[in-house]
C-alpha cells in the first residue's frame, strides 16, 4: 500500500517500487498474497459457520425446511444478481487502472459501492419484514399457527400421535434456524459495509492521485476482497433460500 515514497511523482503514470523490494513484479505479487493469506483466514471463518448450519439443517431437516420457506427467494435473487453486477463493476475497475484509465477506476469504484450500498438496502428491507413477524430470535420470536401445525405435523410418532419433546426440539431448531441466518448474513453485511466504505476511499485516493502509477496494484488487491465477499453471498444464497 502507500507510504510517503508512494505519492513522491503520482502523475507520471508510473508505479514507485517500495526500497525493500527487488522490482514492481515482487511488490505486486507480495501485496496480493498478503491478501489472499487474509482471504484464506476468512474462507475458514464462513466455512465453520456453513458447517455449523449444515450439521443443525442435518439434526432438524423439517424445522430449517420450514424456514426456508419464510425466505423472500426472489429479493435474494435480485440482490445476487445485483452483487454479481458489482463484481463486473470492480473488474471493469481493475482493468481501468491497468491500462492507465483514471476517469474509468473512479466511476466503476463509485458504481461498486453504489451496487454494494442497494444491496445493503435491501437486505434491511428484509430484516425489517422479517422482525415485523416474528422471525427475530430472542423474547421477540414467535412461531405463528400455521408453522406450529407445519411442526406438530413433523413431530409425530410412530403411532401418529405428537410427540411434545420432539415438537418443543422442533420449535427450538426452527429458531435456531433464524439465528444462523441472521448472524451469518449480517456478518457478510458487516463485510458488504467495510467493503464499500473501502471502495469510496479508494475512488477519492485514485481521484486525488495519491497512490503513485493507477493504483493498479492496490485496486487489485481491494478487488480480490470484493470479490471474496461476493463469492459468500453465492453459497449463502442456495444454502438459506433455496435448499428445500
Amino acid at each position: 500500500m502507500h507510504t510517503s515514497s508512494t505519492s513522491t511523482a503520482p502523475d507520471e503514470g508510473t508505479q514507485l517500487l517500495l526500497s525493500h523490494f527487488d522490482d514492481l513484479d515482487q511488490q505486486h505479487l507480495t501485496s496480493n498474497l498478503g491478501m489472499w493469506f487474509f482471504l484464506v483466514s476468512e474462507v475458514m471463518f464462513f466455512s465453520g459457520l456453513i458447517a455449523a448450519y449444515t450439521v443443525y439443517r442435518a439434526l432438524a431437516p423439517d424445522a430449517f425446511k420450514l424456514g426456508s420457506h419464510h425466505m423472500a427467494m426472489w429479493v435474494g435473487f435480485f440482490n445476487t444478481l445485483v452483487l454479481l453486477t458489482s463484481s463486473l463493476t470492480m473488474a471493469f475497475a481493475v482493468r481501468c487502472s491497468q491500462v492507465g484509465d483514471r476517469r474509468g477506476i473512479v466511476r466503476n469504484l463509485i458504481l461498486t459501492a453504489l451496487l454494494g450500498t442497494i444491496f445493503l438496502g435491501v437486505k434491511a428491507s428484509e430484516y425489517k419484514t422479517e422482525i415485523d413477524h416474528g422471525y427475530l430470535p430472542g423474547r421477540s420470536f414467535h412461531v405463528s399457527e400455521h408453522d406450529a401445525e407445519v411442526l406438530k405435523a413433523a413431530s409425530l410418532d410412530a403411532n401418529g400421535n405428537l410427540d411434545e419433546a420432539k415438537f418443543s426440539r422442533n420449535k427450538g431448531q426452527f429458531q435456531m434456524m433464524f439465528v444462523l441466518y441472521f448472524f451469518m448474513t449480517g456478518v457478510h453485511a458487516f463485510h458488504m459495509i467495510v467493503g464499500i466504505a473501502a471502495v469510496l476511499i479508494f475512488a477519492v485516493l485514485i481521484r486525488i492521485k495519491w497512490f503513485s502509477g493507477f493504483g493498479t496494484t492496490q485496486v487489485e488487491v481491494l478487488g480480490l476482497y470484493w470479490h471474496f465477499v461476493d463469492v459468500v453471498w453465492v453459497f449463502l444464497y442456495p444454502l438459506l433460500y433455496l435448499i428445500e
